[in-house]
Formats: C-alpha cells, sequence, structure tokens
C-alpha cells in the first residue's frame, strides 16, 4: 500500500512538474519509541551505513523519485555529527551522480526561551556543502524548559533561527540560498495533555482566525502561526537569502483563499518577479 501510494504520489507530481524526496527518519520509530538509536546505528557502522546509502540510491532511481531528505532526530555529540556528515558527503554524491537532489531537516539549534544555542545538538558545518537544501525545523519551541504551547514558533523565535543559521553560512562560505525555512501549520494546546489541532480546524471554527496567533476551541486555547505571521516569516526569509519555506505538514493547511501554502507562495513569487526586474535592470 505505501509503494503504491508513493508511486501515485510520484507520478501525479510530475505531471505538476513537482519534485518528490522520499524522507527517511524522523523522530519515532514504527516499533516505537525514537527513531534515534536505529539511525545512528546504521551511520556509525561503516558497512550498514554503505548499505543504506546504495538502498536509498537504488529506491532513488527505481521510483523516478528526484531526491532524498534526511531527518536524523538529532545528532547528540560531536561523534554523532562526524557520522552524518560521513553518510550525508557520500550519499550526496551519489544522489548527484544520478541527477538527484539531496536535502537534510535540522533542528533549529535556538532556546525559544533564552534565545542562546543550544548545546544538546551538534552538527559539523562541512556536511552543508553536500546538500541542496537544510530545512530548519523552525518550531516545537513549546518544548524548550518547562511546557509553554505559546512558545512553538513566535516570531521572535524565528528572527532569532534565521540570525543563527545566516550568520553560520556567512561564517563557513555556504550559500544560504540553501535555507529553507520551517513553518507549523497546526496548533499547540496551552495544556500537554490536549492533541495539537490542525489550521484547517482552526480556520473552520472561524475564518477570522487567520488574523490572529492564538484561539480558544472548546475550552482549550491553541498557539499557532496565522497569515499574517507566516507572511512576515516569509518575507524574513526572503530578506536575509534564504532559498525558500518548508511547511510541516501541508495537510494541515487550510482550502481556499485562507490557504497558508497560497499566502507563502503569493510572497515568494513576489519576492522573485522583484529579484527579476533587479537584474533587468542592471
Amino acid at each position: 500500500m505505501a509503494l503504491s501510494n508513493l508511486r501515485k504520489t510520484v507520478k501525479k507530481a510530475h505531471q505538476e512538474d513537482t519534485k518528490v524526496m522520499l524522507a527517511v527518519g524522523g523522530m519515532n520509530h514504527l516499533k516505537g519509541g525514537e527513531s534515534y538509536d536505529y539511525f545512528k546505528a546504521a551511520l556509525v557502522n561503516p558497512t550498514s551505513r554503505t548499505k543504506l546509502i546504495n538502498e536509498l540510491i537504488e529506491i532513488t532511481n527505481e521510483e523516478n523519485l528526484d531526491g532524498i531528505d534526511i531527518d536524523f532526530e538529532h545528532p547528540r555529540s560531536k561523534a554523532d555529527a562526524q557520522y552524518l556528515a560521513y553518510f550525508t558527503k557520500s550519499l550526496g554524491e551519489k544522489l548527484h551522480l544520478h541527477n538527484k537532489q539531496l536535502s537534510i531537516a535540522v533542528y533549529s539549534m535556538i532556546h525559544s526561551v533564552t534565545g542562546t544555542e543550544v548545546q544538546t545538538v551538534v552538527y559539523d558545518p562541512s556536511m552543508f556543502h553536500h546538500v541542496d537544501h537544510v530545512n530548519i525545523m523552525a518550531y516545537d519551541g513549546q518544548w524548550d524548559g518547562e511546557y509553554n504551547a505559546a512558545n512553538l514558533s513566535p516570531y521572535s523565535f524565528t528572527e532569532d533561527i534565521v540570525n543563527y543559521w545566516s550568520n553560520l553560512f556567512d561564517k563557513h562560505g555556504i550559500s544560504k540560498e540553501k535555507l529553507v525555512l520551517g513553518v507549523p501549520f497546526y496548533g499547540q494546546p496551552e495544556k500537554v495533555k490536549n492533541n495539537q489541532v490542525s489550521y484547517d480546524t482552526i480556520i473552520n471554527h472561524d475564518p477570522a482566525n487567520a488574523e490572529r496567533d492564538r484561539v480558544n476551541l472548546n475550552g482549550i486555547t491553541y498557539h499557532y502561526n496565522g497569515e499574517t505571521t507566516m507572511i512576515k516569516k516569509t518575507k524574513l526569509a526572503l530578506a536575509n537569502g534564504f532559498g525558500g519555506m518548508m511547511i510541516w505538514e501541508l495537510g494541515h493547511d487550510a482550502e481556499g483563499k485562507r490557504s497558508l501554502t497560497n499566502a507563502i507562495f503569493d510572497v515568494l513569487i513576489k519576492g522573485q518577479e522583484d529579484q527579476d526586474m533587479v537584474y533587468s535592470n542592471d
């Protein structure tokens, strides 16, 4: 079933001239618990690392994918970072030989409360030379310190994240066009016992919620990013030379004129048109 759905997705996406990349990893494992130990075990051993790379190349070619996205959540030491760098370099080189792309999802690296660099996640910046896109997960700040849903992904938090990654890439001479700013399409409840809700649910309750970042639904307060904040974040990314935006996740979006995807797209298109005008006037 999963393979059948993948093939349908690839076919439909390619008909719309849209690329499809297979995400590998994630926070949780199908067998339960975090995927960290499983992923780390595959990367540490040279034999298993090579086997994984070859299998990813094989499925990319067989299923006509446009690339691979690596989501190792998260390297916790310099050793972890080094193994991930080895893996990324080798995988990136092989994908590029087949005219495929490699992206990597990364932690925000900024503490939402203190605004300082997180020390519990470690990356080797050299690996970013070997990827095409770096998808920054600029959300889930509610878990920093004591649980606080208001820290999910406020604009000020995103500013700190953008500054951190911009400075890092400038320092290491890496093009900031590789950077992709991630944004949440869900609402986080003030009480951790409650479930998250989709942006679509928030808008269906009241379309005016698109102009807000906080809402009360059935007695539960949720924090999220409304249209105004999403537009500001997209403009922030463009102003700092980022290459685009990443959504987590598309299925949570509202349809029609209140779609956050449409709002982001409009800003990106306007930004590209403005850039084209600059070039034409040079």
